[in-house]
């Protein structure tokens, strides 16, 4: 894990800015900070488009300033916002400007590639970045590390199976791992087969078993194409190969991360299922702060199991494995056409079997062009992207 050499005050409140506020993440996050109102500064609350949401949370937490993306919502937020003396702007300019205001903390929560450019301008000397976006290290993973390294900024990883390893990892001790091995619950269609899965509805997906996630996530938990985006990131975000990088089905979710070392030991992290625990790690690391989270109970539990993932029934995670060892925009073009698949199915526009069937057929038609090269730099990233998009939209159009 690179870490910079950030400092915070611990006597003084913690000042932090908030990319994706109303989401899940910041959900949380905001729940504990309002039980802890004392030990943070909240500067900036940055969300999409739900001004009501964004201005409860902004009333609640006592932020400074509430920014939406889409500028179309400003006059409903400025309403819902009004006298209480809270600064109010929107627009994409207006959330490269929110990450711009002093802060020691700034959470990128934003869902999305549209979370790409506002954490990558949020990474600044004596920074914090507590990242919960997927697709700062799916899609630009070379370039989000470089500028953590060369600004000394600090990273901390929200996501809970990244965060589980990041506090078992001995980062002095790195030579000495042998493997780092991320859980997945299996998702709700963890015994079905390809057959069954033919036929699963949007509405059966959305069920997790164990956590309580946005749309796009629970669907991706529900492909294992998730877990696939956490093989990429636990790649950037740890001092291992490829080859040290392995996944265990692990249907009760109370293990989120495990590191085998040398000496044959393995250190795991465990945990109720509940995103309050890694959020809460952030936020007060490296000290610990209370949570109102479940204490897991080991003993009511009674068993633990694991499994080995299964390639056949759920492809998507060879499909994000192959797509790291390709390297250069293969992961950002495999987030891009996932994100489509994902949202035609919820739609109703394809089966769950095509979301790995749509990607793995624009990335061998783009591999085919010559299209996934490096990136030197966000814009193409964001340009390739849109490629990607394209092209997934073609192939679901064409089949159905």
């Amino acid at each position: 894990m690179a870490a910079g050499t950030a400092f915070i005050d611990e006597t003084a409140p913690i000042r932090i800015i908030v990319l994706g506020a109303t989401g899940s993440i910041g959900q949380s996050l905001a729940d504990l900070i309002a039980r802890s109102p004392e030990r943070f500064d909240v500067v900036a609350l940055v969300a999409n488009r739900n001004a009501k949401a964004l201005a409860e949370m902004a009333r609640t937490l006592k932020a400074s300033s509430a920014v939406l993306a889409d500028a179309s919502c400003y006059g409903d937020l400025a309403g819902h916002l009004e006298g209480t003396g809270i600064a109010v702007s929107a627009g994409n300019a207006a959330v490269l400007e929110a990450v711009e205001h002093e802060a020691d903390l700034v959470v990128g929560a934003i869902v999305g590639a549209a979370g790409l450019a506002p954490t990558m301008a949020a990474i600044r000397p004596g920074r914090r970045i507590a990242l919960a976006n997927k697709e700062c290290l799916v899609c630009a993973g070379d370039l989000f590390m470089e500028k953590i390294r060369r600004t000394g900024a600090e990273l901390l990883p929200v996501d809970s199976e990244h965060n589980a390893i990041f506090q078992v990892f001995e980062s002095e001790k790195a030579d000495q791992v042998e493997k780092v091995i991320l859980t997945a619950s299996g998702g709700p269609f963890r015994t079905f087969s390809r057959a069954e899965m033919a036929g699963v509805t949007p509405q059966q997906a959305l069920k997790h078993p164990n956590w309580d996630m946005g749309a796009r996530v629970t669907i991706d938990s529900a492909t294992m194409m998730n877990k696939g985006f956490e093989v990429i990131e636990a790649s950037h975000l740890f001092p291992v190969n490829h080859d040290q990088l392995g996944v265990l089905v692990h249907p009760q979710s109370a293990v989120h991360g495990l590191v085998q070392y040398r000496d044959g030991s393995l250190l795991a992290q465990l945990g109720s299922p509940d995103m309050r625990t890694p959020i809460a790690h952030c936020l007060a690391y490296p000290r610990r702060m209370a949570a109102p989270v479940k204490r897991l109970d080991l003993a009511e539990l009674g068993t633990l199991t694991f499994e080995a993932p299964d390639p056949v029934r759920f492809p998507a995670l060879q499909l994000a494995i192959d797509a790291m060892k390709t390297a250069g925009g293969a992961p950002a073009v495999l987030n891009a056409a996932d994100e489509v698949a994902v949202e035609a199915f919820l739609t109703g526009k394809t089966r769950f079997p095509d979301i790995s069937s749509a990607i793995e057929a624009v990335l061998e038609r783009m591999a085919g062009e010559g299209r996934l090269g490096t990136c030197e730099g966000i814009e193409e990233v964001l340009a390739l992207d849109g490629e990607a998009r394209l092209k997934t939209r073609e192939w679901i159009g064409s089949r159905h």
